[in-house]
């Protein structure tokens, strides 16, 4: 989903190199793009894969306002936000943020505020499965929809 001069939204395909999503935004001098990864552990468990789970109509409308708000508050060209769902390997990129500016601190900071952001608000569901075969939902589990319950 295109967005005010960025992007945002949820893929189950990779995510494609952010660097080319500021192209032809005037005024950019800055460009602060942070990938966040699939690692192979946490807590001291070896993590095989990660699955992911949202509200898609929800997290897109999620995302779009935190575009906004980014380059409101930060006065930067452009915002781009995308965050996988689906189930991803180590290694992959499970969330991208870039922001365009026209100075460094400006980028730097509104990248900074964009994924804090988006790790406090979206409704995007992280579980981990270890090498064992056992899985754990982080940071509680999505919601079970009304008579589904097992």
């Amino acid at each position: 989903m295109t967005i005010r001069g960025g992007r945002a939204g949820l893929s189950e395909a990779p995510i494609p190199s952010a660097g080319q999503w500021h192209e032809g935004v005037p005024g950019v001098g800055a460009v602060v793009t942070f990938e966040g990864r699939v690692r192979d552990h946490n807590e001291g468990r070896r993590v095989v894969r990660l699955h992911y789970d949202a509200y898609r109509e929800m997290a897109e409308e999620v995302l779009a306002d935190i575009e906004g708000r980014t380059k409101d508050e930060f006065a930067v060209a452009s915002v781009s936000l995308e965050h996988r769902i689906g189930t991803l390997a180590v290694g992959e990129v499970a969330v991208v943020v870039s922001v365009a500016a026209a100075h460094r601190s400006a980028a730097f900071d509104a990248a900074r505020f964009a994924i804090e952001t988006v790790k406090a608000e979206l409704p995007v569901w992280k579980q981990e499965e270890y090498e064992d075969g056992s899985r754990r939902w982080l940071d509680g589990a999505p919601p079970v929809p009304p008579g589904s319950e097992a």
